[in-house]
């Protein structure tokens, strides 16, 4: 079974060119057959701010309300997945902007009010895998923003971490998956005040006990819940860390097994 990539990169890297352009350049080196997954929201805030669309979070996530989806759409869609392609393509890389309407990659269900309505955001129920293989048994590098859509014809922002795992499922049925979610820390930190005290492994057991014990909280929690989940449905291996998961450089990444 052949293997493949799954690179989610956070809002941090995105909005730092330094850092975006020594991204693109290890994920254009990348070996063998790879899907990149991004998100966009600050610079979102950013935009919806000039905009005068004000941005509304609960627990960390947004309440993305008609005007709100415009402009993740123009961001997300637009501005960061158009300026990525085009450096990737710079890099030699044959990549294709996508969200989850293209192909009919990736559809979802309008997410239900319960104590709180989160507006036009959607949860992930099916994901095209064989229309994602054409396009990357045609060489193409499929670049996914954080929008899906709900098969009638509304876009639906949707949290990039779940995407990533929702593809690595997916594509599971195919290939050998990786998910490497990299962003600006060493990884799943022990002490968030202490950026080296990176926890080098968690399992399905040890996540319980730092869950109980409160040393992984706030937005950690359902990035390592998507971990978790994919594992449990095919994927082989996941990664959390920094730009230094591609490089050998140290061990300051995170391993999630189960």
């Amino acid at each position: 079974m052949q293997k493949l990539s799954i690179i989610k990169i956070g809002g941090n890297i995105i909005e730092d060119e330094t850092s975006l352009n020594a991204f693109l350049k290890l994920f254009a080196n990348l070996e063998g057959k790879k899907i990149l997954i991004h998100g966009g929201g600050k610079r979102a805030t950013h935009i919806a701010s000039k905009l005068g669309v004000k941005s509304k979070m609960i627990n960390g996530r947004r309440i993305t309300d008609a005007a709100t989806l415009e402009v993740i759409t123009m961001v997300y869609a637009g501005l960061v997945n158009k300026n990525i392609v085009a450096k990737l393509q710079s890099l030699d890389v044959d990549a294709l902007g996508l969200t989850g309407a293209d192909v009919n990659s990736i559809k979802s269900d309008k997410r239900p009010v319960k104590e709180i309505d989160f507006g036009f955001v959607g949860d992930v129920k099916k994901v095209a895998h064989n229309s994602i293989d054409k396009l990357i048994k045609a060489d193409f590098t499929p670049v996914f923003c954080a929008l899906t859509h709900d098969g009638n014809g509304q876009l639906l922002n949707t949290n990039a971490d779940t995407i990533a795992s929702a593809i690595a499922v997916g594509m599971s049925k195919i290939y050998e998956t990786s998910i490497y979610y990299c962003f600006e820390l060493n990884g799943v930190l022990q002490d968030f005040k202490n950026k080296e005290s990176v926890i080098k492994n968690i399992n399905s057991e040890t996540y319980q006990a730092l869950l109980k014990d409160g040393i992984i909280t706030d937005g950690m929690i359902p990035k390592l819940d998507n971990c978790f989940d994919a594992l449990n449905n095919g994927v082989q291996k996941v990664l959390i860390g920094n730009l230094s998961m591609f490089t050998n450089e140290n061990e300051f990444f995170t391993t999630i097994t189960l």
